[in-house]
């Protein structure tokens, strides 16, 4: 059975939508069929009819055919809705997005592939003896199992991710600071020669020695906290670039997530092979931590 293209379990649903869908169309056609009925029994029990007695005869059973016809037709557009909600619903639990192409809806070849499916069915139906099925109803699909360990899965990595930006962001902001510290010490050693320079004319020669080497101090004292503070920013912006790549492999690590998901949707894998690749995304999340604590700021 593979005249659609679609699995046994997907081609049975099919199935039993179209069964329901004739069974509709009978109803409604009967209904019809009772308009004409009564319309025979209620109206032609005279001989000979005037024109304008046929034409308000046509026009009454017109309305009562339009009637029914264009309510079969929203209920039935309706009922389509209900069904692609309860296929979205599912897909949406497995963070999946589905899409449709209408254009498809009218293609004649497939329309009339629908039509000889359906007609085979009838006739195969119709030889076999009728069986009472129960019909399974749609299982929730975030109830345990598989299903529910991805879910997790997915959710602590967007955890870890965040923790990760938050991370980037201080490591930022510390390397502003170092940079703004910088740009001050810079500013006070400018302060410092300018002081130097206007102090030379008003001091005395005996102390002018003094002064300049004590300037001489000063100014190595800052050239080495500038120094300190320079490789002090080079450690903070290897720091910002580590936590990044981290950022980035963290993110990768959750499209495949999201990949391995959408995967186990369309072919089911076995419960080991996927305990094994959540265990190895547990590893390299615990590898990933201990490299972020050796980046921690000491209080």
């Amino acid at each position: 059975m593979a005249e659609l293209g679609l699995n046994e379990h997907h081609q049975n649903e099919v199935i039993n939508y179209m069964r329901f869908a004739r069974s509709k169309r009978g109803l409604r056609l009967k209904t019809v069929d009772s308009c004409f009925q009564d319309l025979k029994e209620s109206r032609l029990v005279e001989e000979t009819f005037t024109i304008d007695e046929v034409s308000e005869v046509l026009n009454g059973l017109q309305t009562v055919v339009h009637s029914e016809v264009e309510s079969e037709l929203i209920n039935t557009a309706y009922t389509n809705v209900l069904l692609l909600r309860q296929l979205f619903s599912q897909a949406e639990k497995w963070y999946l997005k589905l899409q449709t192409d209408i254009s498809e809806l009218e293609n004649r070849e497939l329309l009339e592939q629908v039509a000889e499916f359906e007609k085979a069915e009838l006739t195969s139906s119709n030889k076999k003896p009728i069986i009472d099925v129960i019909k399974p109803k749609l299982v929730p699909l975030n109830e345990g199992g598989t299903a529910e360990l991805l879910n997790k899965e997915i959710l602590r990595l967007q955890e870890e991710n965040e923790k990760l930006k938050s991370r980037l962001k201080t490591i930022e902001i510390q390397a502003t600071n170092a940079l703004d510290e910088k740009s001050k010490l810079e500013r006070t050693l400018q302060d410092l020669q300018l002081d130097q320079g206007n102090q030379k004319d008003i001091i005395k020669a005996r102390d002018l020695s003094d002064l300049e080497n004590t300037v001489a101090a000063l100014k190595s004292e800052f050239q080495k906290t500038l120094n300190d503070k320079t490789e002090n920013q080079k450690s903070l912006e290897e720091n910002l670039a580590t936590a990044k790549h981290d950022l980035l492999r963290v993110q990768e690590q959750l499209s495949m997530a999201e990949k391995e998901l959408e995967k186990k949707f369309q072919q089911t894998a076995a419960y080991r092979n996927m305990k094994e690749i959540l265990n190895k995304k547990n590893n390299q999340i615990k590898d990933l931590r201990k490299r972020l604590a050796k980046y921690e700021p000491e209080d």
